[in-house]
């Protein structure tokens, strides 16, 4: 732990330290950042980019790290520009467009995050994570802040042109450390607040309509990585869905939910990036049918990606959906039953839905008679290792859950918040 002073007259303070809520998060972040970096291990790769990587995974890291607020919201926005060089420079398509308009929402976010923190701070004892005490109006506008990073319905509308426009490590970067600055944001600066009652049940209600919605987006989809970007923010609706109940379950979850969300999508976007470089495209039309015959390895891993994020049993996302589930049926501290119910039946709907886009997609890719492709060759090393070590982790944290559970598991055995 590092604690020492900062910028006296605002009384902010360089503390840095981890705890059950964050480490989890920080760890996740530091694999991540690795196999990035590993992806990139490649000779054309651009120093620049490697080094962006870098900027971006470091500025998570001091996020999960932070104990004060202003120090936490100065890595929050380190990572902007960066991400914003990555996608607007290496992208593709209209990736300036893209990569602009992620900026814009993001930066009007930290406006309004700021704003709040600086009200909770004067309305508190100082600006240490424990001693913010953020009225009503504060809490809305963090609330806000945050709900553009996680993102939130209807805040979400720059995720799928960022992630089409993106390279493969940008993508992943986007969907397993960024948007977890904004769940993280919502579980250390909203949940603790006695005022969460305020914003709590407009949580739920935009958590579980987002779970509908991108996955009915999802099964109109051709371009694999919209899928993906869409199913994010699905996955992101049973994380705030879990936020809103302010129960024990509900915070289990929704570190479980970040992290298998993590792990599950980056794999899923490393498997999209192999299947752009080798066919120049993200069409599933384009890449064509029968993959388990062309690249058996590359359809095994997309495969094992695409059941995960349905929530398969025996793999990493399915604790978080069903811990969210739980939550929700439990009702939790702040929401009324007709609301937390509401919640989780249209959670369900979800689920079922989630289960034919992904269906869907594995018929277009996986199954059916080869297209046979010029371009059609399996793994390589550098990719079965990256994914190989995420595919890893989805199987370890779907059959030993308690490994990350235990973790959180001493916020709420005898009465720690």
């Amino acid at each position: 732990r590092v604690d020492a002073a900062w910028i006296e007259p605002l009384g902010a303070r360089l503390q840095l330290g981890v705890t059950a809520v964050s480490w989890p998060f920080a760890l996740m972040t530091a694999f991540i950042g690795l196999l990035c970096c590993l992806w990139l291990a490649a000779d054309d790769t651009a120093p620049a980019l490697v080094g962006l990587v870098l900027v971006v995974s470091a500025s998570a890291l001091g996020v999960f790290s932070s104990l004060d607020a202003l120090l936490l919201f100065v890595f929050f926005e380190l990572a902007l520009i960066p991400m914003w060089f990555v996608i607007a420079l290496w992208g593709t398509g209209d990736a300036r467009r893209a990569a602009t308009r992620f900026l814009l929402f993001t930066v009007t976010g930290s406006a309004l995050l700021l704003v709040g923190i600086v009200m909770a701070a004067v309305e508190g004892d100082g600006l240490t994570l424990i001693a913010l005490r953020p009225g009503a109006v504060a809490l809305v506008l963090m609330t806000l802040g945050f709900a553009v990073k996680t993102p939130i319905v209807p805040l979400h509308t720059w995720l799928p042109d960022a992630h089409s426009a993106a390279p493969t490590v940008g993508s992943v970067l986007l969907a397993s450390v960024f948007l977890k600055l904004g769940t993280y944001g919502l579980l250390v600066f909203v949940r603790p607040s006695e005022h969460m009652d305020v914003v709590a049940p407009y949580l739920a209600v935009a958590g579980a309509l987002g779970i509908v919605w991108s996955a009915l987006a999802c099964y109109a989809q051709d371009d694999l990585k919209r899928l993906i970007a869409y199913s994010s923010i699905g996955h992101m609706g049973f994380v705030v869905l879990a936020i809103a109940t302010r129960s024990d379950v509900g915070l289990a979850a929704a570190v479980f939910g970040s992290v298998a969300h993590g792990v599950v999508t980056g794999l899923l976007f490393f498997a999209a990036g192999s299947m752009k470089d080798r066919f120049g495209t993200t069409s599933m039309a384009g890449i064509g049918r029968g993959l388990y015959a062309r690249t058996p390895w590359l359809a095994t891993t997309f495969v094992l990606a695409a059941v995960a994020t349905l929530g398969l049993p025996g793999l990493a996302g399915f604790w978080g959906e069903v811990l969210s589930l739980r939550a929700a049926y439990d009702v939790g501290a702040v929401l009324s039953r007709p609301v937390a119910w509401s919640g989780l039946g249209l959670a369900l709907l979800g689920i079922a839905l989630t289960t034919a886009y992904v269906v869907r997609a594995v018929r277009l890719l996986a199954q059916g008679e080869p297209a046979a492709h010029e371009a059609d060759r399996d793994l390589d090393v550098r990719e079965a290792v990256v994914m190989g070590a995420l595919a890893a982790a989805v199987v370890l944290l779907g059959l030993a859950p308690q490994l990350l559970l235990d973790v959180v598991q001493p916020l709420f055995v005898g009465g720690a918040r």
